[in-house]
């Protein structure tokens, strides 16, 4: 007799990215490398490559929705990200689904990327957008995971230390009421890749070394994803984002080159990056292991 794997479910709301390096491309492959079943709903279309965004066209607000349910009806995701949902329409949509979606969601773990700034520079949510965003989207998430860019937009602070880092972190929290990993990656003038985590309680420092003559595209689109699937698989929050901090640096170490350009590569450490074996990381509970 045949033994079927049962595989948890995870679901990504997101763009779909011509190049496939990043948004619902690059979520599907994170999900399928760490051993969930992914699932999708295109909440806009672009035109893009690792170097520009050309164009963005959004989803219907009731075809973003029907993607949404069909996936509820019958697969019960354990865990959600969302990605580049652009308009203020198609936000307001995916809040309302899960706030009025009691009985489907619950124990279900909200990840929210706010892709509000492109590590290029692109603006890729409009400007009405922003404050459904903070209002009706952030207060739902179990974690949000800026870039600097888009750290400094919700905390209306600047950024250029590690301990701007952790305060900003307490800031977001405070706000909008869930836990935030803010990515340090492009801090200027740090010899490390750190980001911070804070949930109120426990606050984590990730670091990892720098991958020198590399610059890849995806990279927050894959670090979310990875954190949603460990949490699809059954892992606390924090664990999830130090699992989370392991693989993207394992696969920005394994980029590969496609024409002028990098790709996030496959991450060979799978077991680790599952969470099947203890994960090592340069984080503190508590306190911050980079200050006093």
């Amino acid at each position: 007799m045949i033994t079927r794997t049962t595989l948890p479910v995870a679901l990504t709301i997101a763009g779909s990215d011509s190049g496939g390096g990043a948004g619902i491309q690059a979520d599907l492959k994170t999900f399928a490398a760490l051993g969930v079943h992914g699932t999708s709903a295109i909440a806009c279309l672009t035109a893009q490559n690792p170097k520009r965004v050309l164009a963005v066209e959004p989803c219907s607000p009731k075809m973003l929705r029907q993607q949404i349910e069909a996936v509820f009806e019958e697969l019960s995701p354990a865990a959600v990200k969302t990605g580049m949902l652009f308009s203020a329409e198609n936000i307001r949509v995916v809040a309302n689904f899960f706030r009025n979606s009691k009985l489907k969601t619950k124990n279900l773990k909200l990840v929210v990327d706010p892709v509000m700034v492109s590590t290029s520079g692109a603006r890729l949510l409009q400007p009405a957008a922003e404050k459904i965003l903070r209002e009706k989207l952030l207060p739902l998430a179990a974690l949000v995971t800026p870039n600097l860019d888009e750290a400094e937009i919700l905390a209306g602070q600047k950024i250029s230390s590690p301990e701007d880092l952790r305060s900003t972190a307490r800031t977001i929290h405070s706000r909008y009421g869930c836990a935030v990993l803010v990515k340090g990656g492009h801090l200027k003038n740090s010899l490390m890749a750190i980001d911070v985590f804070f949930d109120g309680e426990t606050e984590l420092l990730l670091s990892a070394p720098f991958v020198k003559g590399v610059s890849t595209h995806g990279t927050g689109c894959t670090y979310s994803a990875a954190i949603c699937a460990a949490l699809a698989l059954g892992h606390g929050l924090p664990h999830a984002v130090e699992i989370g901090k392991i693989f993207i640096t394992e696969a920005i170490s394994n980029s590969y080159q496609i024409g002028k350009h990098f790709a996030l590569g496959q991450v060979k450490n799978s077991d680790c990056a599952a969470g099947k074996t203890a994960p090592r990381s340069s984080s503190a509970r508590t306190k911050c292991s980079c200050c006093p």
